[in-house]
């Protein structure tokens, strides 16, 4: 597969070259919303931040978004008396090479001055980044993110193995692999921890789990909704071996937190449940702050299983979405990428719903669209969260 990269300044290559503009409070968002509305066929994407008091995590994840490698450059929109602190996310997107500025809403006098001025920037960015330099790109340089959402009975049977098929492959050809989330893993830590490179990183997947189920119980709701019920799954255990199954079958290489990069190739599990006391409230809202996270840990490709059907795409990185339940998939054919509900048709087997997700996402990394990019999905969500930095044993292979 012939994957050309966009070369970016810390030498990551990106498969797209978006520019996002991100409001910095809710208070900006239709000033944002307004100013990318003309350029969203051309790679512009929305973004942003609605709390008004700052958050370490917050800023985290803006500034690894900002620069991730399928980004060429960002705009920031503050209203100007909010928390966010604009200037450093600034200064940080522009030593990175890229193109960034901020339209201050108060400063530069209301709604219609700052669209005007967001979008004579904008046109001047995509003029800039369309001389990006595309390099060869191999495919051990990819970062691959899985993601369930919409799950039913189908889902732990078709899609998610279908995908732990695909992170095999993917391993076996030197790429890093995150999947996550632990609050949905509840009850499998023990057979991840038997996995793990090393019995320092086993202790760490064991206690990442544990605080999840802590958190969980301390809100009284665990991450299991309505629709999970109403779609054939019955208890939570269920739904982690189901949600298990997507992490494929190789050695656990380490555990990260949202923002964290992957050191090189191998399996990461992201830990997305806040440390400390229970503070911000669920831990993910909705399967899109996942997908964040995981495009801030520097993920290329995100896969998304889904049985009862999800349409949700995203900004910046495209997703592919795997439809377990082959009665969705005739449902909602124009929204899902893979069918892995054959299967339960006897149409074809795990294996092979496993190398067309292989192929495919390769294909994607060449270029090719996804449903959800041609349907021009760019959802973006992000709240407040609070992390601890991990340790030596969560990351083993580094010394």
């Amino acid at each position: 597969m012939n994957i050309k990269g966009y070369l970016r300044a810390d030498g990551r290559k990106g498969i797209r070259n978006i520019i996002v503009v991100g409001h910095l409070v809710e208070c900006a968002r239709h000033v944002a919303t307004e100013i990318v509305q003309p350029y969203r066929d051309q790679g512009v994407h929305l973004i942003g931040f609605p709390g008004c008091f700052p958050n370490e995590y917050a800023d985290k994840v803006m500034r690894q978004i900002c620069t991730h490698p399928n980004v060429g450059g960002a705009l920031m929109v503050s209203l100007g008396c909010e928390g966010f602190d604009r200037n450093g996310l600034r200064e940080h997107v522009q030593a990175s090479g890229r193109p960034s500025d901020t339209v201050i809403i108060q400063e530069t006098g209301g709604t219609a001055k700052s669209v005007a001025a967001g979008r004579a920037w904008v046109e001047s960015a995509l003029q800039e980044i369309a001389s990006v330099p595309r390099v060869d790109m191999g495919i051990d340089e990819l970062v691959i993110g899985t993601i369930c959402g919409g799950s039913d009975g189908t889902s732990g049977l078709t899609a998610n193995p279908g995908i732990g098929r695909a992170f095999d492959k993917f391993l076996k050809a030197g790429m890093a692999c995150i999947f996550e989330e632990t609050g949905e893993l509840i009850g499998c830590e023990h057979h991840m921890a038997a996995r793990a490179a090393t019995p320092e990183l086993a202790g760490e997947i064991i206690a990442s789990v544990a605080k999840a189920a802590e958190y969980y119980q301390v809100l009284g709701h665990g991450s299991f909704a309505p629709g999970n019920a109403d779609g054939g799954l019955t208890t939570l255990e269920e739904k982690s071996m189901g949600a298990y199954a997507k992490s494929g079958a190789s050695i656990i290489d380490g555990l990260i937190k949202p923002g964290d990069v992957p050191p090189g190739g191998g399996l990461y599990l992201l830990d997305v449940v806040p440390d400390g006391e229970v503070r911000f409230g669920f831990p993910n809202i909705s399967d899109n702050a996942e997908i964040v996270e995981l495009m801030a840990c520097g993920a290329h490709v995100n896969l998304f299983a889904t049985g009862r059907g999800s349409v949700v795409g995203s900004a910046i990185s495209p997703l592919i979405k795997v439809c377990a339940n082959p009665d969705t998939y005739r449902r909602m054919t124009d929204d899902m990428d893979v069918d892995a509900g054959r299967v339960l048709e006897g149409r074809g087997d795990l294996d092979e719903v496993g190398q067309e997700i292989y192929d495919l996402t390769l294909r994607v990394a060449a270029g090719e669209e996804t449903k959800s990019e041609a349907m021009g999905h760019q959802e973006f969500i992000l709240t407040y969260k609070s992390f601890e930095p991990i340790g030596p044993s969560c990351l083993p292979g580094i010394r």
